[in-house]
């Protein structure tokens, strides 16, 4: 749910932005500006996702995990498409996705909160199994039953 929230308030926050743009900058020169990004996106998708894929295929060749070609086609085709979207705020994060050091920044960011993620689930999961050990934690025997494997194949 957060992040249809930040989706919907991102794209009235751009528009808003476009219209106030180009309110002063006139209507021609906004189109020319929105078509022109648009078709750099199209453009910039199919050229680099293909080499992307081309890179990928051959470190996975080599036997290596393409895992940094992944994320660079990712944000390239993530780019791509803001670029495609009509408004500068999209525009202005499809460039930040082009800039190979912005990238880099981007794949820093991901993997620490993906690995902080990933690390806060893991304590969450311990210290719930810890507190069911613990709670049913009882002294004495444990009752039960069990069907050995000789009268299991007996019944049969």
């Amino acid at each position: 749910m957060p992040i249809l929230i930040f989706i919907s308030l991102f794209t009235l926050v751009d528009f808003v932005l476009l219209f106030s743009i180009g309110s002063h900058i006139g209507l021609l020169t906004t189109l020319v500006l929105v078509l022109g990004t648009g078709f750099a996106g199209l453009h910039l998708i199919r050229k680099e996702g293909v080499a992307t894929l081309a890179r990928a295929r051959q470190r996975m060749q080599v036997g290596e995990l393409p895992s940094s070609e992944l994320f660079t086609g990712a944000a390239l085709i993530f780019g791509g498409a803001l670029l495609m979207a009509p408004g500068f705020l999209s525009d202005a994060l499809g460039l930040a996705c082009l800039v190979p050091s912005a990238r880099q920044l981007m794949f820093k960011a991901l993997t620490w909160l993906g690995l902080k993620k990933v690390a806060d689930q893991h304590h969450e999961r311990f210290d719930e199994s810890f507190k069911d050990t613990n709670s049913s934690h009882q002294d004495g025997p444990i009752e039960g039953d069990f069907i050995s494997r000789d009268e299991a194949s007996r019944r049969r």
